[in-house]
């Protein structure tokens, strides 16, 4: 395992680390505590020490996991998690100081932690941002020894570069991928400028840079990659990176034929985005232990070549930029 920076954090995390949107079952299935511990259990084996975490996802059952699983390790894990989400509506007013404070000392019994390594706001409202008092919270929180740092998860690269003019922001956690370049532009140069930790997730664009996926995979109905392509629940640059599936099809394939030795594109995915030295870690999901070991094929992956890396740009450009370039 390789380990990078993040940001003024100071942790030294692995440069693949995972995320636990779907652990413990894919999206939209039945929670499995016991699939849960095995492959954070497996994540761990294999040198990560970076996970990230949000109090709604599997309504705080993924919480629970890595409280149970860290529990029965020795290893330094860094655990991330988020708040904000379980607001409803989850609108501007909804997000005050208070509210932030339950959620964040329910996560806290959850993870069966006295401290969380970083708290991260969960994409909220662009409005949000703007509000002073909301950032202010986190100062006070770090005094009473409740968290070591904040973050912030980000749909657009305008919040982003919003976010980090607070000083207290460590991280920022973007999507940014094959298909989602903007944020390398001009976002990853005031990232560093300011020693913000970048932490990139969706980078499988949902499982389409895997190239496994075809106009006949099926998903489930509680699925977001089913009933959420069009923003239906959430912002639907979360679901295939904001991309129409059939145009993404395309698009894979174009890189299959430059990749055309690749038996899965995703170890390839992964190491496009380890090209970029601002990236602090990837956090990929699983939602099984050979999901883990897949996304772990990168440490083998020879780094793309100059002209591999230029042929990935000009298929963004042509087959994709039109549609997410410009939106997130």
């Amino acid at each position: 395992m390789n380990y990078r920076k993040l940001g003024k954090t100071g942790f030294n995390i692995s440069e693949i680390s995972i995320g636990t949107w779907q652990v413990g079952g894919k999206w939209g299935e039945k929670f499995s505590n016991e699939n849960a511990d095995k492959i954070l259990n497996d994540a761990i084996d294999s040198g990560i020490n970076f996970i990230d975490t949000a109090d709604v996802y599997n309504n705080g059952l993924s919480e629970l996991a890595i409280g149970r699983v860290l529990k029965s390790r020795s290893e330094r894990i860094y655990v991330a998690t988020k708040c904000g989400r379980r607001l409803n509506p989850h609108v501007d007013e909804a997000y005050q100081p208070d509210v932030l404070r339950r959620f964040i000392e329910d996560s806290l019994k959850r993870l069966k932690l006295e401290t969380i390594d970083i708290i991260q706001l969960h994409c909220p409202p662009t409005e949000v941002y703007y509000r002073p008092e909301i950032f202010e919270l986190f100062d006070r929180l770090k005094l009473e020894g409740k968290i070591l740092n904040l973050g912030v998860s980000v749909a657009k690269v305008e919040e982003g570069l919003k976010a980090i003019e607070f000083p207290n922001i460590s991280t920022v956690q973007i999507i940014f991928n094959m298909f989602r370049q903007r944020p390398s532009e001009l976002f990853f140069k005031e990232a560093v400028k300011r020693d913000v930790g970048i932490i990139v997730r969706v980078p499988l664009a949902s499982g389409l840079l895997t190239g496994t996926y075809n106009k006949n995979t099926l998903f489930g109905e509680g699925d977001h990659r089913f009933n959420n392509r069009n923003g239906e629940y959430f912002d639907k640059g979360e679901t295939f990176s904001g991309i129409d599936y059939e145009s993404g099809l395309k698009a894979v394939e174009e890189l299959k034929l430059l990749f055309s030795k690749a038996e899965n594109l995703s170890p390839i995915a992964l190491r496009w985005i380890l090209m970029h030295q601002e990236v602090s870690c990837v956090i990929p999901g699983a939602s099984n232990v050979l999901q883990v070991d897949s996304n772990l094929k990168v440490l083998n992956t020879p780094d793309l070549t100059t002209a591999e890396m230029i042929k990935v740009k000009e298929i963004y450009d042509h087959s994709i930029r039109q549609q997410v370039h410009h939106l997130w």
